[in-house]
């Protein structure tokens, strides 16, 4: 790390898989000693393209767990008077709903959702399309949409407006991924929104409840006919 610094990174992060809890410990303990701006913990089902798909999907400790433990960890180090490092959870989340659980779980020590194939996906969605089109082989399940990259595409005026004629030089597979975003940011803005969490910081993990008794056993977040039950009991008996 020192030498990492002495050429000048400012911001020095580790990225683990979904390891045992004995790695994951000694990458939070030792990213704490090293002083890293941010470690990212990969959960099954999480991996980069280089992974093997049955690692990827069935190896290691699912995310939902690995997320708990690591909690649970930052907990231990922070009580020991040790600078936890900003955190971020990958692993098989795909949409805002999920991301803003994974946050409100982590918080406050998780800062970030990581999405690897959520996002290439779209990306690799428009380029198909792209191809299609050139061929004139544009399959019903997206010709029910239309027939051009304007009608298929949700986002494709916004971004005209934006570039004017450069929009043309967008590639489909920029498109996909764009229209994904913005979907997922909007929906991320109504969660919050509606949760009455306006920035993420607000986030916590009294925005959650557990539905099942092995979610809450796990993750440590109040069973649902706990959660609040104390605020409920006032009211009732007030």
């Amino acid at each position: 790390m020192d030498r990492l610094r002495d050429i000048g990174f400012k911001r020095i992060t580790l990225k683990t898989g979904a390891y045992s809890a004995v790695e994951l410990a000694m990458a939070l303990r030792y990213g704490a000693e090293a002083k890293i701006a941010l470690l990212t913990i990969d959960g099954a089902p999480g991996g980069t393209g280089m992974s093997p798909w049955p690692m990827m999907n069935e190896w290691g400790i699912p995310t939902i767990y690995i997320q708990s433990l690591a909690y649970q960890y930052a907990e231990l180090l922070k009580k020991r008077g040790i600078r936890v490092p900003d955190l971020a959870i990958a692993g098989g989340i795909a949409d805002e709903a999920n991301g803003f659980k994974a946050l409100c779980m982590g918080a406050p020590y998780f800062k970030a959702v990581c999405m690897g194939r959520a996002l290439m996906i779209p990306g690799m969605v428009g380029k198909n399309i792209q191809k299609w089109l050139d061929a004139g082989e544009l399959p019903k399940s997206v010709s029910k949409y239309g027939t051009r990259l304007e009608e298929i595409f949700v986002c494709y005026e916004e971004l005209k407006e934006r570039y004017g004629t450069r929009v043309s030089e967008i590639p489909a597979g920029a498109m996909g991924i764009y229209s994904y975003v913005e979907r997922y940011r909007l929906g991320m803005q109504q969660i919050m929104a509606g949760s009455r969490n306006f920035s993420l910081k607000s986030i916590s993990r009294n925005d959650l409840m557990a539905l099942t008794e092995e979610s809450a056993k796990v993750t440590g977040i109040p069973y649902v006919m706990d959660a609040y039950s104390d605020a409920a009991e006032a009211i009732l008996l007030s």
